[in-house]
């Protein structure tokens, strides 16, 4: 609309029914670059293009949005402070306010603040296995709109059978939520883990492996077998049903479960090459550590629990917070160690402490007085030296306090989100269970 001299003189606003009025010349350099957009319209196309309808005999132009949102804004264009409405989502209010030309920066601190924190929770609640998940939903939403000719429909809708299979098999075996068949089969790999951590318990018993339970120890065997065969077939199917192969490999899980497979085949083969009873003393150790590696099955859990979850992806997110953490408490220790070395040992203030006999010696007594748990096995005599120990507990308890909050806050984080994905694939679990 032309806003020239001989145009109207006042200017109404209506934004989700409640109306504003303002002078034409105030609308020319409003802070609002929408706004100040119908100052420049020449025709009802350059209107309808900045508004969503407007009426000509009142002058009046109508905005189809959040009326109390942009009330707040206009409580910004007042007195130059933007707050979030309350009640209100910020990344809808955040929306508001793009469509009226105001950014993140307009803001006030705080509420920034709680914008960007919200807008990370939001981004990272979707991983990437689920964006490219939503690919081929897209293009089958596609492809169903399309004029092609039946006989290719034909063959598209085959292909897209076996990839809803596939799709639905790898939930079934990567997501323990997913349906109820997932359930069954994370319930069932539970109780393999429990029984197979029972059994390497009870191996290490001295009443398991006396000569009189020699046929217990064989039911022992039959039970691994069992329990190795399940977890071999499972990572098969999971391998097979998978998208990328090589993704596939290097998750942290995966490779988890192949450690805890693979030795127990290293065991056999070395017991049918070598013998049970063979004088090769090297074999036997390795035979012994191979048996043991077998308690990574526990780690196995992670793929059912939230809890063991969140703790490998806080640990995976935060490992800037870890390294930082490790170089505090090797900072200190090597400036305590040298110190309590030098007080107990190196000035002969008394009686040579020999617990502090050396610098590496005496980093034993520093990690465990900065970390508060004081074995008591190697103390300070002298009064230097107590002092010394009272100041490397108190560094400790600072030094470990200062990266734990960012860590406890990525752990939050990926609790929710992990829990956000959980609840999604419940919903979709309890769809399923009604239909």
């Amino acid at each position: 609309m032309n806003f020239g001299r001989g145009g109207p003189s006042v200017v109404v606003l209506n934004v989700g029914g409640t109306r504003y009025s303002f002078s034409r010349e105030v609308l020319k350099d409003f802070p609002l670059r929408r706004l100040s957009r119908l100052h420049g319209c020449l025709s009802e196309q350059d209107v309808l293009e900045v508004c969503d309808d407007y009426d000509r005999e009142r002058n009046e132009y109508f905005f189809d949005r959040h009326s109390e949102a942009f009330g707040f804004i206009m409580l910004y264009v007042r007195y130059g402070h933007l707050r979030f409405v309350p009640h209100m989502c910020e990344l809808s209010f955040y929306n508001e306010m793009i469509y009226w030309g105001l950014e993140a920066s307009h803001l006030d601190y705080c509420c920034q603040r709680r914008l960007d924190d919200r807008m990370s929770d939001t981004y990272t609640s979707y991983s990437a296995e689920d964006l490219q998940a939503a690919e081929p939903a897209a293009g089958a939403a596609w492809g169903s709109g399309s004029t092609t000719a039946s006989s290719s429909r034909g063959g598209g809708a085959e292909a897209g059978e076996g990839k809803k299979w596939l799709e639905r098999m790898r939930r079934t075996f990567e997501e323990p939520t997913s349906s109820l068949a997932a359930q069954i089969l994370a319930t069932v790999s539970i109780l393999f883990v429990i029984v197979s951590m029972v059994v390497l318990c009870a191996s290490t018993m001295p009443e398991w492996r006396a000569a009189e339970n020699r046929s217990m120890e064989e039911q022992s065997r039959i039970i691994e077998a069992v329990c190795i065969g399940w977890f071999t077939a499972e990572c098969i199917v999971r391998f097979i049903v998978s998208k990328d192969k090589c993704e596939f490999v290097k998750r942290p899980l995966n490779i988890i479960d192949l450690l805890a497979i693979t030795p127990y085949y290293i065991s056999v083969l070395m017991t049918v090459f070598t013998g049970e009873n063979s004088q090769l003393q090297r074999a036997g150790v390795t035979l012994r550590v191979l048996r043991m590696m077998r308690i990574f099955w526990v780690i196995k859990l992670a793929r059912h629990f939230i809890g063991l979850q969140t703790l490998g992806l806080t640990l995976k997110r935060c490992y800037r917070e870890m390294v930082m953490l490790l170089v505090f408490v090797c900072v200190a220790m090597a400036i305590f160690s040298a110190l309590a070395q030098l007080l107990e040992h190196g000035l002969h203030l008394g009686k040579p402490n020999e617990g502090y006999a050396s610098i590496p010696a005496a980093c034993w007594w520093v990690i465990i007085s900065m970390t508060t748990v004081g074995y008591g096995d190697v103390c300070p005599v002298t009064v230097p030296g107590r002092i010394l120990g009272g100041i490397c507990v108190v560094s400790g308890i600072v030094l470990l306090a200062l990266p734990i909050t960012f860590i406890y806050h990525s752990f939050v984080q990926c609790y929710h989100e992990l829990k956000f994905r959980s609840a999604r694939y419940s919903r979709s679990l309890s769809a399923e269970f009604l239909n």
